[in-house]
């Protein structure tokens, strides 16, 4: 009996001992591996620096501008908005004389003003109707900043003003030059209440696409504004008399 109480107990022992190391080579295992490199080099985060944007930027996209100050021209779609007055509030087109119609106060002229100018006219005219209005104008609708391009182009019509734009730059947007294009007679009608070359302030401007290319007529390239009509026409056009 003493012999098997022996052996019972060197087994016991034994399992004990075999089950602990399973136990630790386990545990082992699923330690997670770390290396000095990854604690030492973390992944680098970008910097929220808050650079300004430069003066070159700037000046670039300000070059773009077709003016300073937007002046209403007619069609143009305004929103005009008099705080908790729903009634008086409008949107509203400009119409071809220049003028808008509003509740209370009747016509105003809003043609050759900017939204500023027209917002101080109606909040006075206002007054006598109620106290300390606040009125506010937004431009809904662009329409009276538009070139028209005629002639010996790819695809004629109205175009929209949107960005400066040179007399080159017109025709490309108008699909350039057709084959019988006479590009060296070059013409843009612009009104001008200050000219005396024509009736009703009608100026004639030339230009020619070989000077203003491969000779130094870049002057001739004009800036366009609001308004003007760039003519080109057909060489055949050119050669009658």
């Amino acid at each position: 009996m003493k012999i098997l109480a022996v052996l019972f107990a060197v087994i016991l022992s034994v399992t004990l001992s075999v089950a602990t190391s399973f136990s630790e080579s386990g545990s082992t295992a699923k330690k997670p591996i770390t290396t000095e490199a990854a604690v030492s080099n973390p992944i680098p985060v970008p910097a929220q620096t808050g650079e300004k944007l430069s003066a070159d930027k700037v000046s670039e996209k300000s070059s773009l501008i077709v003016t300073r100050d937007y002046i209403i021209g007619p069609e143009d779609m305004l929103e005009i908005t008099v705080w908790r007055n729903q009634d008086l509030s409008r949107l509203v087109q400009v119409r071809p004389d220049g003028r808008i119609s509003l509740p209370l106060i009747g016509d105003v002229v809003a043609v050759g003003k900017t939204p500023t100018q027209l917002t101080a006219e109606i909040s006075t005219k206002l007054k006598d109707f109620k106290e300390n209005p606040s009125v506010a104008i937004i431009v809904k609708e662009v329409n009276s900043y538009a070139i028209y391009v005629l002639g010996e182009v790819g695809r004629p019509g109205k175009y929209p003003l949107k960005t400066k734009t040179t007399l080159l730059q017109g025709i490309t947007i108008a699909g350039g030059f057709t084959p019988i294009a006479a590009r060296n007679r070059l013409v843009v009608f612009r009104f001008n209440d200050n000219s005396s070359n024509g009736s009703n302030g009608n100026e004639k401007l030339k230009a020619s696409y070989d000077d203003i290319v491969l000779r130094d007529g870049s002057q001739q390239n004009l800036e366009l504004k609001p308004g003007d009509t760039i003519v080109v026409p057909s060489e055949t056009m050119v050669l009658l008399p």
